[in-house]
This record gives C-alpha cells, structure tokens and sequence, in this order.
C-alpha cells in the first residue's frame, strides 16, 4: 500500500536555521532516503517552497488571493509518497524521518489511486 506522509512543522523555525543547520538535518534525512530508496520503498519526496510563493482559490467563490489557505502555527512544508506493507511500517518510517528532522509532526494517510487504470508506480 502506498502511504503519503505529510511534513508539518513552523516555517518561521524551518526558515530561520542558517544554510550549515539545513545542511545538517538534509544529510541526516539522506541517510534514510537513501535505505529506503534501496528498499523499493521510496516515492516522491517533496519539499514546499515557503508559503510566502502560495496562491490559493478559494472554490466556492472563485476567488484567487496570494498566500496560503489558513494562517496555522505549523505549514505543510513537503510530503513523501512510501511504499509499505501495512500502517505500522509507515509509521515506523514516519519516526525514522523524525529523528533526522526536529520537531514538527508528520501525518501519514494512506493513498488511492484517483486515475483508474493507470499504476501509481
């Protein structure tokens, strides 16, 4: 099953870290990347652009303005798209991610496939 894991954390803190803390907690998250790359398990991995570049449309309304859709004290701030047997391991992967990259909290959700007929792999 596939499993979309969903980076939250404060993008004021996340902006905040000098180019050398960055550097530290990316190295950290390629040690996982590159295990679970090797285990067949990794999909897209993502990381957001700040939520100073968002647009958001508001549906009923048809109305466009710039920024994001709610002011909250945490942001999406990337997603990883997993490979897993059952919730438990996505879980575990989602505490393995959490020990390279302080604070924050990860949401795991299980995926669909929204186009019929065509594989998400």
């Amino acid at each position: 099953m596939h499993y979309a894991i969903l980076c939250y954390n404060s993008e004021a803190v996340v902006t905040s870290w000098t180019k050398e803390e960055d550097d530290a907690v990316m190295a950290k998250l390629h040690v996982v990347h590159e295990r679970l790359e090797k285990a067949g398990k990794l999909g897209p991995s993502i990381r957001l652009l700040p939520t100073t570049t968002a647009t958001t449309l508001f549906k009923q309304k048809d109305l466009v303005i710039d920024g994001p859709y709610a002011e909250t004290k945490e942001q999406l701030l990337g997603f990883y798209v997993i490979d897993c047997a059952d919730l438990d391991e996505a879980v575990a992967i989602a505490r393995e991610l959490g020990v390279a990259n302080p604070g924050g909290a990860y949401e795991i959700r299980p995926m669909a496939l929204f186009l019929p007929g065509v594989p998400l792999s």
